[in-house]
């Protein structure tokens, strides 16, 4: 059995804590200095964790191959799972059209523009998130907002601030299940105590794309509009997350903030509707292939762009003249509404119980693990429950939305494919990142981070935030951002004695402030709307807001470790 020594190197726990950090140095330079393809510097730091483990912390080979293999085959299963399921429905509302109607549909509630960035950046990009993830809401709402009017680099801006309090509960909450996996706490208390604090940044978010489009005049005029909306969804995100289902926390919290603002729509509108003039460089909207197939490889392509290679005002003739029945509009949204169905009545007692039945635990051949302490370790235990998965739930709701949305077998097979073919980049990072997670865990390097870091004392709270931060703005995932660091925070917080579940869930909420300013991101909202090669245009518009909002959360985050707002976290378990 292996038994990892935190002062492995030298018998000093600073130089085992620098060594320990070569993986993750290796990724963070590689991907924001040298600019390296994310599945390189993913497959690269594996191989440098391997190596530390080896050589560092005397682990045998085999073991240290073998966590690495294990952390691969679960970041396919369950997390890619997911991702490739969600994208696969996406791409046949695409193919059929479907993708369209739903557009034009956002765009009749109101011809306010500092309504649509509302609907459609806030409202539709965290639905888009809670499916799919991994850059694909960005990439999206950037192109349906190019459509709708919006300037360029303010689509871009929009798109992606707005691409932030979803994002802990996205690709139906696989950072949570990630972090619940690499930090063994219970999924349904880290997903508590994120309900706790990314709703709280959700009552901002809406105000703070009205004042990118419209400044303070503009926040004054629609307050009616970005209160209901931010207030629903804060509501529907914490009582989800808390009471319902982690997994359904931003579907929910989507669909009911946009239904509260449609209704809004029918009693209320602005005094008067915004349409942007400003003197910004135009740039025709090239096609959403284009747009969907930029970034790191953890993008989408579709067989049918939505742009169809035309001109800004091409696209808005052809919504302008089609008139979309009442039939096909619900038959766009169908496919979200049978997620949600699907869901629902599979957390149903006994039906639940129904899911489970097949699952199977077993032992990772080829690892005998400890922890530090001497404990068995829970890593080598791998649950592989097929029937229950989200993503085998995505395929049962994808093969009951075909006949509804009307794409034959065939073509949704076709689509399957395409679908596996335009995520292979991002299929071979994630797997990367999670073996590089599991081979650290596993070996002790990050246990031996910890205990370094937890030489801050109280002050880690502030501290673990930015981790979270630093994380997603490098790799561009909250997902990954959770499985480098999850387990880190743990380790602190358990020796600085604060809550371990408090830090792990302060990793995915200040990391979801990080995803607007990463490179991956940067480049497929520059990218979408026209603009690559300008990703620094975009960088300085949005770095401001995430910077403001991360300062907003570590201080929430502190004020959960005191008395002052201890409060908030009764019930969690944390």
């Amino acid at each position: 059995m292996y038994r990892p020594v935190l002062d492995a190197v030298g018998g000093s726990l600073l130089l085992t804590a620098l060594t320990a950090m070569l993986p993750l140095l290796a990724l963070f330079v590689m991907l924001g200095v040298f600019r390296v393809t994310a599945w390189k510097a993913a497959i690269v730091s594996l191989v440098v964790s391997i190596v530390v483990a080896i050589l560092a912390y005397s682990m045998p080979a085999g073991q240290a191959v073998m966590s690495g293999v294990e952390g691969a085959v679960f970041g396919f299963f369950p997390i890619l799972w997911i991702v490739i399921n969600a994208i696969w429905i996406y791409n046949m509302t695409v193919v059929t059209g479907h993708f369209d109607v739903l557009r034009r549909s956002f765009a009749k509630v109101s011809d306010d523009q500092r309504i649509q960035a509302v609907i459609v950046a806030f409202c539709f990009g965290a639905l888009l998130e809670a499916l799919a993830g991994f850059g694909t809401p960005v990439a999206i709402t950037s192109v349906m907002l190019i459509a709708l009017g919006f300037r360029p680099l303010k689509a871009a801006v929009v798109a992606l601030v707005a691409n932030t309090a979803p994002v802990a509960f996205g690709a139906l909450a696989v950072p949570i299940t990630t972090l619940s996996s690499v930090s063994n706490i219970p999924q349904d208390t880290l997903g508590a105590i994120v309900g706790r604090q990314t709703p709280v940044l959700a009552l901002f978010v809406p105000m703070a794309l009205v004042f990118i489009i419209d400044k303070g005049k503009g926040v004054r005029a629609t307050l009616p509009a970005t209160v209901v909306c931010g207030i629903s969804f804060a509501l529907a995100q914490f009582v989800t997350s808390n009471y319902l289902s982690v997994q359904l926390s931003d579907i929910v919290a989507s669909l009911f903030s946009a239904a509260c603002v449609v209704l809004l729509m029918r009693v209320w509108t602005p005094s008067t509707a915004f349409v942007d003039t400003s003197e910004e460089e135009e740039v025709a909207v090239t096609s959403a292939g284009t747009a969907l197939g930029a970034g790191s490889g953890a993008t989408v392509r579709t067989d049918e762009p939505v742009g169809d290679n035309l001109g800004l005002d091409d696209i808005q003739a052809r919504d302008a003249a089609a008139h979309d029945s009442p039939a096909e509009v619900a038959r766009a949204y169908a496919p979200y509404l049978v997620i949600i169905a699907v869901f629902v009545i599979t957390q149903l007692p006994g039906v639940k119980d129904l899911f489970d039945a097949p699952t199977v635990k077993f032992q990772w051949p080829g690892l005998d693990l400890a922890t530090p302490t001497g404990d068995p370790s829970t890593i080598p235990t791998f649950k592989f429950n097929w029937l229950g998965a989200a993503g085998t739930l995505l395929i049962i709701s994808g093969l009951i939305s075909m006949p509804i949305i009307g794409i034959s077998p065939a073509r949704a097979f076709r689509a399957y494919l395409d679908t596996y073919k335009q995520l292979v980049g991002a299929i071979v990072t994630v797997m990367a990142v999670l073996g590089l997670a599991y081979v650290m865990n596993a070996s002790g390097e990050t246990a031996s981070l910890g205990a370094w870091m937890a030489g801050a004392g109280a002050a880690f709270a502030v501290i673990s935030p930015i981790l979270g931060w630093l994380g997603v703005a490098v790799t561009g995932s909250d997902t990954s951002s959770n499985s480098l660091f999850g387990a880190l925070q743990v380790q602190a917080a358990h020796k600085t004695g604060l809550s371990p579940a408090l830090m792990a869930a302060a990793n995915s909420s200040g990391g979801v402030l990080g995803k607007m300013v990463s490179p991956q991101n940067l480049a497929i909202a520059a990218a979408a709307v026209g603009m690559s090669g300008r990703e620094g245009d975009v960088f300085r518009k949005v770095l401001k807001w995430s910077l403001l909002f991360l300062a907003f959360m570590c201080v929430l985050v502190y004020l959960q470790t005191t008395p002052v707002l201890s409060w908030m976290l009764a019930g969690t378990g944390g």
